[in-house]
């Protein structure tokens, strides 16, 4: 049986006053479901000023209103009108490009999206804007995907980004996760977990603390530390051999960019050449997909502490204790200023003027130089 419109809206305003779903559904044999989405639709609403509409046509007015709610922000904001020249409104839009959508801010000022776009990629400063607004779109990319634990693809990331207010396609964050060599963990969990099964995040280290060589064997860790009611997670990379500090950053956030940019400061000043093992506790950051896929892609072989075994990585565990005896319990510090910098001027002492027990009272500094002394010798011979 076909119901018109009118009977509908009719069927609808029967349940409004009072009828029941089952009532009006076993006397008109209409499935619930049906009725359901027929008072989804049709189901009025009284607005402030007495305007009687539908759901749909409440939510419409509501866009509406906050379209021009938009454009209202934008005609304050610029110093012009549009019946100003072209040029003129091209300028004014140029400024606040990336802080409303293009599509508002054209038609504040009657202006094709075309032409602002074309004014803006023709333009160097625009493509300063833009590209400073890819920059960050993809810092809010990076934040999103390490909150999800690496699980979020581009279309949650994206409505994430737009629950936020940020005018965004499924399109772009593609292509800037692209960019940031990161994808969903749910793309590629099968393949993950059998290479877990396999062995590959297994502890390989073994307390094997004393190697050969610089650039054998890198250890590292991150620890916490509270300065006036905030925390600020350090994130230290150490080679080995010299128990020298490669590398270290500090942020207000635990996740696998911390991780990921101090062990790329690292790489990239060592270029280590060959057979290079990474050890660490497994934590969530050096277990994520995105940091295993990136160690995978250079080749280092990647080795994990036992489950609730700190002695499995005892020398990165060993030396934040030191940091914290020696440096963070003992200072007063004034400001977060003042606090980076003491960590800074630690870090310089500890690999330069510190003599460490296990180094025969060498320093990480002069162990690694007595290494290549001797190396450069032998090769002489």
């Amino acid at each position: 049986m076909k119901f018109t419109q009118e009977e509908k809206q009719a069927l609808v305003k029967r349940y409004q006053d009072g009828k029941t779903v089952v009532q009006i559904c076993s006397e008109n044999q209409i499935p619930r479901s049906t009725f359901y989405r027929w008072i989804h639709i049709y189901q009025q609403t009284v607005t402030e000023s007495g305007l009687v509409v539908t759901p749909r046509e409440f939510f419409l007015l509501q866009q509406k209103v906050e379209k021009l709610q938009n454009i209202i922000r934008v005609l304050k904001t610029v110093n012009c009108t549009a019946s100003a020249p072209l040029h003129d409104k091209l300028n004014a839009l140029e400024s606040l490009y990336g802080q409303f959508s293009v599509h508002t801010m054209c038609d504040a000022l009657d202006i094709s999206r075309g032409t602002f776009y074309n004014h803006i990629f023709r333009s160097k400063h625009g493509e300063t804007l833009a590209a400073k607004r890819r920059e960050e779109i993809k810092v809010r990319i990076q934040n999103i995907y390490d909150q999800s634990e690496q699980i979020f693809g581009y279309r949650k990331i994206t409505a994430t980004l737009r629950s936020q207010g940020v005018v965004v396609s499924e399109k772009l964050v593609s292509q800037l996760m692209r960019e940031l060599e990161i994808s969903s963990v749910s793309l590629t969990a099968k393949k993950s977990h059998r290479k877990w099964e396999k062995g590959v995040n297994r502890n390989f280290l073994q307390q094997q603390f004393c190697v050969e060589r610089p650039n054998q064997v890198w250890v590292s860790d991150i620890t916490t530390f509270k300065f006036r009611s905030k925390s600020y997670y350090i994130c230290v990379i150490i080679d080995l051999f010299s128990r020298r500090v490669l590398s270290y950053r500090i942020s207000c956030k635990s996740s696998t960019q911390l991780l990921t940019k101090t062990f790329k400061e690292a790489y990239t000043e060592r270029k280590p050449s060959r057979n290079l093992m990474f050890h660490s506790d497994r934590g969530a950051q050096y277990m994520s997909y995105s940091f295993v896929r990136l160690l995978e892609s250079l080749n280092i072989k990647q080795s994990f502490s036992g489950k609730s075994n700190p002695y499995d990585n005892a020398v990165a565990e060993s030396f934040f204790s030191t940091l914290k005896k020696e440096e963070l319990y003992r200072r007063h510090y004034t400001s977060e200023a003042d606090l980076m910098r003491g960590i800074q001027r630690y870090m310089v002492f500890y690999n330069t003027e510190r003599p460490h027990s296990t180094l025969n009272y060498l320093t990480p500094e002069k162990r690694e130089q007595e290494f290549w002394k001797q190396k450069r010798e032998s090769s002489d011979e």
